[in-house]
Formats: C-alpha cells, structure tokens, sequence
C-alpha cells in the first residue's frame, strides 16, 4: 500500500468546492447505525447528531464531489442482531456510499460479516479492545495502547497503586480489555492477588453488593477501579458508590467508557477527583476545539435536539466527527466514492481535527492520536492531569496478547 500525501480536511472542503458541477442536485447517501433508543442510547445518540451536524457542513461547502451528501439515519435501539440487519439494509437497500456508526463491539462485530460480505465500509468511532483489523473498518476511535494501557501506567507511577478492581459489562470489549489490563498488570509484577475482576449484564441496576465488595477490597488504600461499564449501567453504578461513603481519595474509578456526555445524566458533585482515559476531552484548549465546540452546541439548539446549547462534547463525538471529514476528504482525492479507492486515500491520510492534528495509519485502519488521563470537576468537564508526548501510533493487536509476535492477518476487503 502506497503512502499517500498529505491533506487536510479544509483543503478537501476546497476541493469539493471546486468540483461542484451542474449535478449538485444529485445525492450521494451516507448511513448513520446508532442506538438511539435502548441501554447505549444515553451514548450513541449524540454520535448520531454530530454526524449531521458534519454532513450539514460539508453540504454547506458544496457537499462531496459535487453531490449533496443526503444521511439515512436508522435506530438498531440496542439489539445487537439488529445491528447487522440494519447494516445489510443501508448497504443493499438504501446503497450508501459509506456508514458511521455501532459503539459497542458487540454491535460492530454483529455488523462487521455484513459490511466485509458486501465490501462496504464502516467508520467505528469509539475506542474498543483491539485484536481485530478488518480492511471494511477505519477504527476512529483508541486501540489498547491508546487508552487502556497508559491508564494504568499513569495509576501505577504516579497514583502508586497496588490493587487493581477490573469491572466491567459482560460482552466482548470489558472482557478482552480486562486481558489485556491483567497482562500488562502481571507483566509489571502486580501479584495475582491484586487483581479482582468482576461482569454485570446491561442495563444492571443494583450495584450494591459489588459497591460492598470494593470497598472491602480498598480497605487500607492503594486500591482503584478500572471500570469498563457500559451505557446506562454507569449512574446506579457511581451513586451506589457515593452513597456507600466512597470517594476518589478513598478508591479512584478510572473510567473507559464514561465521557462528558454520559455525565450530563449523572449527579456530578459526589464524582469529582474520578478519573477517565480518553484522547480527547472538551476542556482541550485550542481555538479550533473552542470552535468546534461552540459549533456543536449551536447545531443542537437550532435543531431543537434535547439540551440545546447546554450539550458538551467528548472523544467519541470528535471521533464520529472527523471520521466524516476524513471520508469526504478521501472520497474527494481518490475522485470517487468506490469504497476500494477511498480506502487506498485514506491511508497514511494527516489532516486537522477538533483536538489537534492526527493520522491515519499507513496500513492497519487505526489512527494516530494522543493520550489523556482527566479528572472529573464539579462541572462535568475534565481537567486534564497527564497527556501522552505527541500522537501514539496504534495497534490494531496487543503485543501483551500476542506473545509470539504472530499476528492475525486482515479480514474483509476487496473480493477476489
């Protein structure tokens, strides 16, 4: 695979501007796969409307090789087999020229046959557990060494803990990152001892009896909680731990899946001095993030869309968003919506997001970004307490998984 130039995205805007021609009016269809009911709803629903709010851009600029891009918008609410049904409808049905969407793994490893059977491609914004490369997934979001691992080196050098509570929701990431934590945990001499680990369904309520169990095993400090709890799962799971006297001096919470946004339906005060580990966070300062922000704000309240100008923005909000401007930007240098020719654009692709510069991967779909460990504060944003030197390149496998280097090779692609 050929390195490609680079690009930003306000030179594809350009470009696009240049090419728009006398079939302006035609289309060219986009699909938007988000729970916007059920248990993730509390999560995907804003990646559902950033990625409006970036199409109405970029229609604003003449739109994408001179079509206006027109979103069909469908609700898998939740249901994981729906996912892939949904998909196949986008895809066959409806014929979109690309796909945004799934938060959980389970709900893109339920779409992923789909999209590598017909060749279609998805753009996955949310960090995930890794040990997957399929060349129909750009994988916007944060692989292992992205997140999960740098947050607990940043607990064990600079907090100095020693006990590691690994809980999570019952699926596919918590249980393959909680692998890889307790690799790198035990690769780093922590006894076996120290590490706990423990699953709830979704949608679990009553976390009263494992609140009780940290709290036993916190006893004499050094002690936090590695959570990779999902979804609407994480308010009863946070105001049982307030409720049972803990706080972050006590047993920090390091959080993989809880962002601005899931904190806009949680009692903030009792959270605050929690961690969470992301690549991008709204308190990020750089006048084009404070624009950006601003921009989404004003996009939710001219939309009427629930919050209004009181709506924060969060990592997989940048992340569903930039993957849009990457994909026009592709699109238009490939001069083609053929997914085989956008994808061989994409590659090694450096462009300028809300957070700052990143880059697409020269070959394994991930992206290039940096890493942030933030402190909850009374307001639901996050101050940033520790942030990586420059981008991290990506591993779409852990080498902590993968001992004898040998790595599976990619799935999906073109057909033979």
């Amino acid at each position: 695979m050929k390195r490609k130039r680079k690009t930003t995205l306000l030179a594809a805007a350009a470009m696009s501007l240049l090419g728009l021609t006398a079939s302006a009016q035609e289309t060219v269809k986009i699909g938007i796969l988000h729970s916007l009911s059920g248990t993730m709803a509390i999560s995907e629903t804003s990646l559902r409307d950033v990625v409006l709010m970036a199409v109405e851009e970029l229609n604003a600029e003449g739109g994408v090789l001179g079509k206006q891009i027109e979103p069909v918008v469908v609700d898998p609410a939740s249901n994981w087999p729906l996912f892939a049904e949904k998909a196949k409808e986008l895809i066959t049905k409806d014929e979109v020229a690309v796909t945004f969407g799934c938060w959980t793994s389970v709900s893109r490893k339920s779409a992923l046959p789909v999209f590598e059977e017909y060749n279609a491609l998805l753009f996955y914004p949310v960090q995930y557990e890794g040990e997957e490369q399929s060349l129909n997934v750009f994988y916007t979001g944060a692989s292992p060494n992205q997140q999960l691992v740098p947050a607990a080196e940043y607990m064990i050098d600079e907090l100095e803990m020693k006990k590691f509570y690994l809980l999570g929701t019952d699926y596919v990431f918590p249980r393959t990152a909680n692998k890889v934590l307790k690799a790198y945990l035990l690769s780093v001499g922590v006894p076996e001892e120290n590490i706990m680990e423990e699953y709830t369904p979704f949608h679990h309520q009553d976390y009263q009896s494992i609140v009780g169990k940290i709290k036993t095993f916190a006893a004499g400090g050094d002690a936090c909680v590695l959570s990779t709890i999902n979804g609407d799962s994480n308010v009863p799971f946070y105001k049982e731990f307030a409720n049972q006297g803990l706080t972050s001096e006590d047993c920090p919470i390091v959080a993989f899946s809880v962002s601005e946004d899931e904190l806009r339906a949680m009692e903030v005060p009792p959270l605050v001095g929690h961690l969470a580990a992301w690549n991008y966070f709204q308190s990020k300062r750089s006048p084009e993030n404070i624009a950006f922000v601003k921009a989404f704000k004003a996009y939710c309240e001219a939309n009427n869309l629930p919050g209004g100008k009181d709506r924060v923005t969060c990592d997989p909000i940048e992340a569903a968003y930039f993957g849009v401007k990457v994909w026009a930007a592709a699109a238009e240098e490939a001069g083609s919506f053929d997914v085989d020719k956008v994808r061989d654009a994409i590659y090694g692709m450096e462009f300028d997001a809300p957070g700052g510069k990143k880059k697409m991967h020269p070959t394994n779909q991930h992206t290039y970004k940096p890493v942030y460990i933030g402190e909850i504060m009374r307001d639901g944003q996050f101050k940033i307490i520790s942030e990586s030197d420059g981008l991290v390149e990506p591993d779409s496998y852990s080498a902590l998984l993968h001992t004898d280097g040998n790595f599976p090779a990619p799935t999906g692609g073109p057909k033979k």
